[in-house]
């Protein structure tokens, strides 16, 4: 993208993005997402992600997301438990283990921030 741009995240319109059957622990979560910005060397992700209930594990990204609507409980392995909704900005380290409880559907818009190039879905 060469010019800067609004997203009404609200309303975006998100593409499936399947979960790897390994990551879900309980119920029928699914994910939807649409990435709205990546940087020329692929290491800088933006973008806009999608939960519906149920509970997932993941290993993160360096990432910083914004909750818009949903809520979630986030128990990091080896670190604290977040509960996260309607307005609550999170931080989430790289490598970090997470469990993720989505009690109501979940969508938040991200930052994500990779060490090396490559293409991450923000599963979390």
């Amino acid at each position: 993208m060469t010019h800067s741009f609004v997203v009404h995240v609200p309303d975006a319109e998100l593409e499936p993005e399947p979960l790897s059957p390994g990551q879900i622990v309980s119920g029928t979560p699914e994910a939807t997402g649409r990435v709205v910005w990546e940087s020329p060397d692929g290491r800088q992700v933006r973008g806009v992600w999608q939960i519906t209930p149920g509970v997932v594990t993941d290993t993160e990204a360096d990432e910083m997301f914004v909750v818009l609507s949903g809520s979630a409980t986030i128990e990091v392995a080896d670190g604290p438990t977040l509960t996260v909704g309607p307005g609550d900005l999170a931080v989430l380290r790289e490598g970090d283990r997470t469990t993720w409880t989505v009690h109501e559907t979940l969508r938040k818009a991200y930052a994500i921030n990779l060490g090396q190039a490559s293409s991450t879905s923000p599963a979390s």
